[in-house]
């Protein structure tokens, strides 16, 4: 039985989350929709990461067995054939080792956020990006978010109904960069907890606000404590941007 791997892109807006729903639509149920369709079985479609609702991927992996061996470029035009008009994409398909696994075979996990730091309503990034009206100091957000970086207890950065075993996560990287009104920041870790990304974000905001230091921030961690977080970032502006093997 062949093992297909998939890169899959989507827009998160219309759906609650990665993981299939019973009566809610979801991006997992979407794709196994679209390879019953293809192959007339049901099939569980196991993806790297199981992205919130209204969160975006343009590099999520995933990995689906099935009885019949079809050409990759045929399975991957075929799904995305029977996707439409869902805004998901398969973009590459390939079949690998039974060994592989979307989600445990992963090393390294990249995320990016995007916010929009301007006073003028969102047009076209409505839904897509978070804006933030007052000014931020980008460099402050950037030298305090090197304060999270390696190995750490998350717990203040995770949701509350968070499933992980521990809350220690090895944090690689955590950039806040300016490009005109639009900042980025990108992380990468081998795994993160439940709405870790999005609540380091919202806290880092607090720090370009001016509401938080770099200080503020440590002890934040330190506290070990959920009620000790800032603001959560909206889902809007969060994307899973690549896996790496």
């Amino acid at each position: 039985m062949p093992r297909y791997k998939l890169t899959i892109e989507y827009d998160g807006a219309p759906f609650f989350g990665w993981q299939v729903q019973d009566t809610l639509p979801s991006v997992q149920g979407a794709l196994e929709a679209a390879v019953k369709a293809m192959t007339g079985a049901d099939l569980r479609v196991h993806g790297a990461g199981r992205t919130d609702a209204g969160v975006h991927a343009r590099g999520q992996v995933a990995h689906v067995d099935i009885d019949k061996q079809f050409p990759p470029g045929r399975f991957r035009d075929g799904l995305n054939a029977h996707l439409r008009p869902h805004p998901i994409a398969v973009l590459e398909a390939e079949i690998v080792p039974d060994t592989f696994e979307a989600r445990f075979s992963a090393v390294k996990r990249h995320y990016r956020y995007r916010v929009v730091n301007t006073r003028a309503n969102l047009a076209l990034d409505i839904g897509h990006a978070w804006r933030v009206p007052r000014r931020l100091d980008a460099d402050a957000m950037h030298a305090a978010a090197q304060r999270l970086l390696g190995r750490h207890d998350f717990t203040t950065f995770r949701d509350t109904e968070c499933q992980a075993k521990s809350p220690e996560k090895t944090l690689d990287q955590l950039d806040v960069l300016r490009d005109g009104r639009e900042i980025t920041i990108v992380t990468s870790a081998r795994s993160f907890l439940h709405s870790q990304v999005r609540s380091m974000v919202g806290s880092l905001v607090w720090v370009g606000e001016g509401r938080w230091t770099a200080d503020d921030l440590s002890a934040a961690l330190a506290a070990r404590n959920r009620a000790a977080c800032g603001i959560v970032a909206p889902p809007d502006g969060l994307y899973l941007m690549k896996v790496d093997y």
